[in-house]
């Protein structure tokens, strides 16, 4: 029994990208066979199919221990091997933060594993990823799935270790558990991070799944609660239907989940696992229902949510019904909801991102192409016109030649005043790259990290973490206050040119750093937590400046790297509407001129002259239709779009 829904839905979204991909491909072809084609539209439409093919769907699931998050994850991707192939026994089964997904360069079944002794190097997960050597790597059998959920088995191996070596590899005493035969030692995960690459349907469409450990082990891998987990798409928040919201369970919503940092663009939602246990054959269905309410609204109160994002489900329940081909235990496990909860509300989520980052600026590219075209097909077709009246003469073709060498001549000089703009914004794109330079920020950091090991007190660390991040707090003011400037002279030219052409649905494109802005803002705030932390404060010097440049300042290092991405892109392409308007109307013109010179040449009797100017119309009126064609399919509603439609159709016929 595989999931409907979700796997329909997943299908669909991917298709949706799909034809994405072909239609920017039909587009940047469409512009190179009429001349329109320049280095500036290349980059840009070269992010956007890079984002469409490498475009993936985060959920993570969050949890405190036995709550069941695993054996969820085996009820939506495993069922089909006929067992629970990721270990999901009673007591600590996710030791380790576990990756789900499906690695489309190699195309291979593995699991790779990263030893738990990498925490003594100063490197952050996202570093070490890119290391090969670093990790262990097992190929998964999936023919076998006995052999394959052995090698899975790897995910919950553990270490007993001495406290001291277990406070070495960054962990707090008190998140761990004692070994029964030897208080002196304590139990720890073998592993630090693990990934799983799957050939699952969903997960090749580019579902990726975060599992991550309970409350204990979040805190111990900060890099998982400081980026993983806050830039996750959406987060499925474990509960037990038995317990409702325990003291631990409400610690890691306020302080890893319901954050104001965290991006989680599709969603939180609660899934109360574990309703078999309020299932009483004797009480009868309503008791059983009202009971499963009570917890949910008990719940949804508890967590600050809406009602509807609370879900109550079996995962146990529904992998046996999956496994045994039992329909009807399947639909009584309400998985079924939460497989609609990730195709109706997650998944239509990460269709307004794409709309939004890509597909609106695409289309106000095209629209520039249409208004171009359309132009000048009613340019042609009011001369064709007038061809038909008074027949084809001399004097007319040289006022049709005039005309457009005239426009030719005036989109000319505007092309040459934008490249003098164009220049001044490069210019001022090396303003703002420089007050946020990497080479200064490396060099704070390295000054910063030298006074804290020479610190003798944990109050002279905090205040070096301090001054860093009020370093980058400052370079961020300069930023924002350059580009103020910077925007300000781009609407200026934006201004003079649309007063003069046909070009007033043209906008300049902002410089959009605040998200980026808020991020830092945001992890300064983390920082000052991490600094007041108790568990922090009794922690070795080494190994708490250890954790601070591991986890906070690697995370700055790449929201930094992102500000200024789009330092060094935004003065290239601020301009880019105007310039690619400006430079089709000078490619179409000269094209034209072309054809009329051609016409005068080579045909001199007047039936010939008006084919040929006919010709040159019905030309321009099939790039125009071209261009429409293409419109109409990136215009083509997203998938959760068209389910809505259908259900209101529904509603509405019913």
């Amino acid at each position: 029994m595989s999931s409907g829904s979700l796997s329909r839905q997943v299908e669909a979204y991917y298709g949706w990208k799909k034809n994405l991909i072909r239609e920017l491909a039909r587009y940047e072809d469409w512009l190179q066979s009429n001349d329109l084609y320049s280095d500036d539209i290349a980059s840009r439409l070269k992010r956007g199919m890079t984002l469409l093919k490498e475009d993936e769907l985060t959920l993570a699931f969050v949890g405190e221990y036995s709550r069941g998050k695993t054996e969820l994850i085996n009820s939506l991707f495993f069922s089909e091997f006929g067992q629970r192939m990721l270990p999901s026994q009673a007591g600590r089964t996710t030791m380790c933060p576990t990756e789900l997904f499906y690695d489309q360069k190699s195309g291979k079944n593995y699991l790779k594993l990263l030893p738990i002794e990498t925490r003594k190097e100063d490197a952050t997960l996202a570093q070490l990823s890119k290391q090969v050597e670093k990790w262990t790597t097992i190929e998964l059998d999936t023919s076998s799935p006995d052999a394959m959920k052995l090698s899975l088995d790897e995910v919950a191996k553990t270490h007993l270790v001495s406290i001291e070596e277990a406070k070495d590899l960054g962990f707090h005493e008190t998140m761990l558990d004692h070994d029964p035969a030897n208080k002196d030692q304590v139990i720890i995960p073998a592993w630090r991070h693990a990934k799983i690459s799957l050939d699952n349907p969903l997960l090749k469409r580019g579902l990726r799944i975060l599992d991550t450990p309970g409350l204990n082990a979040l805190g111990s891998e900060p890099e998982l609660t400081i980026s993983m987990i806050p830039n996750a798409h959406a987060v499925i928040f474990l509960l037990s239907a038995d317990t409702g919201v325990t003291a631990s369970d409400l610690t890691i919503w306020k302080d890893y989940i319901a954050t104001a940092d965290s991006d989680h663009r599709a969603g939180r939602f609660a899934v109360l696992n574990k309703i078999d246990v309020l299932w009483d054959d004797l009480q009868g269905e309503e008791y059983v229902e009202q009971s499963i309410q009570k917890v949910r609204q008990y719940t949804a109160d508890h967590l600050d949510m809406d009602v509807k994002d609370v879900l109550p489900l079996s995962a146990k329940q529904a992998l046996i019904g999956k496994i045994k081909g039992d329909h009807a235990l399947y639909e009584k496990s309400a998985l079924p909801e939460l497989e609609n909860l990730i195709s109706n509300r997650i998944l239509a989520g990460k269709e307004q991102l794409i709309t939004k980052t890509l597909l609106n600026d695409i289309l106000g590219m095209l629209q520039n192409s249409q208004a171009i075209l359309s132009s000048r097909m009613h340019s042609l077709t009011d001369q064709l016109d007038e061809c038909k009246d008074k027949g084809v003469s001399k004097d007319l073709i040289k006022n049709l030649t005039d005309k457009t060498q005239a426009d030719y001549d005036f989109y000319y000089k505007k092309l040459i005043t934008l490249r003098s703009s164009r220049r001044l914004m490069k210019s001022q794109g090396k303003i703002l790259t420089n007050l946020i330079s990497e080479e200064r920020l490396e060099e704070q950091i390295s000054q910063t990290r030298e006074k804290m090991k020479d610190s003798w007190t944990t109050i002279g660390m905090n205040r070096e973490m301090g001054k860093l991040f009020d370093f980058i707090d400052h370079e961020l003011n300069n930023l924002a206050s350059e580009g103020r400037l910077a925007e300000k002279m781009v609407h200026s030219i934006y201004k003079r040119y649309t007063e003069d052409t046909r070009a007033k649905h043209l906008h300049p494109k902002p410089f959009a750093t605040a998200k980026h802005v808020r991020a830092l803002r945001s992890l300064k705030n983390k920082a000052t937590h991490f600094r007041r932390d108790p568990r922090n404060i009794m922690t070795e010097q080494t190994l708490l400046v250890k954790r601070f440049f591991d986890t906070l300042v690697g995370e700055a290092r790449l929201i930094h790297a992102r500000i200024l991405t789009e330092s060094d892109t935004w003065p290239n392409e601020a301009l880019l509407p105007i310039m690619q308007y400006t430079l089709e109307q000078k490619q179409l013109l000269e094209h034209q001129i072309r054809r009329i010179k051609g016409l005068s040449r080579t045909n001199k009797d007047a039936r010939s002259q008006q084919e040929q100017l006919k010709s040159l119309v019905d030309d321009t009126q099939k790039q125009l239709m071209i261009a429409e064609s293409i419109q109409r399919h990136f215009r083509k509603p997203a998938p959760s779009q068209l389910n809505q439609k259908v259900v209101n159709l529904t509603g509405f016929a019913g």
